[in-house]
């Protein structure tokens, strides 16, 4: 192991560890409120945030290439799903559980907004970490000005099936295995998640999520901002809607809300 790719996991173990500190802090301190999961959804976005960030800048140097990036792909997605604790991290899920009734159009909204104050801080907070010099990766990036090319390789439309495609393969595969046993669970989902980044990678960086998309993606020299809003934002909310009118039998049902308030 490089000494660079070892302070990148130093930094990822990290993030991870004072994330859910502050999760369980929160935990603590916070009434049993919806305040709790704004909370929680703030802490694991940015933790995912700032570990995609350092692993996105080893894919891209070249410090960390073929098996041994999936193999780390595969890792970070199986630590994120034990260490949420019910979070999500993703616009896109909070959206799919407001549409199936499980939260409050308010409570989804306040919670996509949480998710997109961390992606915000992550960004500066990630380059102050790399401005330090932690490792020669970091310095010669901090000297490039933390400049970053764009993920997306491929043609608008492409780009946005991609994204799509990704988006589409997650969300099934979530809802595909709740009733699996969670020790289980989060290894399917990784396993997917993983695969979905071999796909989909080469093209677009197979982010299919908003949030993580922007603070990982936008601000990158390649792409405008109408580009990344549409690749990144409609096309995994795309697929978010085709994976719940396609499998989800009950999804042109009313919901039990609705039918209350007819009675």
């Amino acid at each position: 192991m490089s000494a660079d790719v070892a302070v990148s996991l130093a930094v990822m173990a990290s993030a991870v560890v004072l994330s859910d500190i502050a999760r369980r802090i929160s935990r603590h301190l916070l009434p049993r409120t919806s305040m709790r999961e704004y909370a929680a959804e703030f802490a694991s976005a940015f933790q995912l945030c700032c570990c995609t960030n350092e692993l996105r800048l080893l894919g891209e140097t070249g410090a960390l290439r073929g098996g041994a990036a999936l193999a780390l792909t595969y890792a970070a997605a199986v630590v994120h799903a034990l260490t949420f604790r019910g979070a999500t991290g993703n616009p896109i899920a909070v959206l799919e559980h407001a549409y199936r009734g499980r939260t409050s159009g308010a409570r989804a909204l306040l919670g996509i907004v949480c998710q997109f104050l961390a992606a915000a801080a992550s960004r500066p907070i990630v380059q102050v970490l790399w401005g330090r010099g932690l490792s020669e990766m970091h310095a010669r990036h901090a000297l490039k000005n933390f400049q970053c090319a764009s993920a997306i390789r491929a043609t608008l439309p492409e780009a946005v099936c991609v994204e799509m495609a990704c988006a589409f393969a997650v969300q099934s595969a979530h809802a595909h295995t709740r009733r699996i046993q969670e020790k289980y669970r989060v290894h399917v989902v990784a396993a997917v998640i993983t695969s979905v980044v071999y796909a989909g990678g080469s093209m677009t960086g197979a982010v299919y999520n908003p949030a993580l998309a922007f603070s990982t993606q936008f601000g990158c020299i390649g792409n405008s901002l109408a580009e990344y809003c549409m690749v990144y934002w409609m096309g995994p909310l795309m697929g978010m809607l085709a994976s719940v009118l396609i499998f989800d039998p009950t999804s042109s049902q009313p919901s039990p809300q609705h039918v209350t308030k007819r009675k």
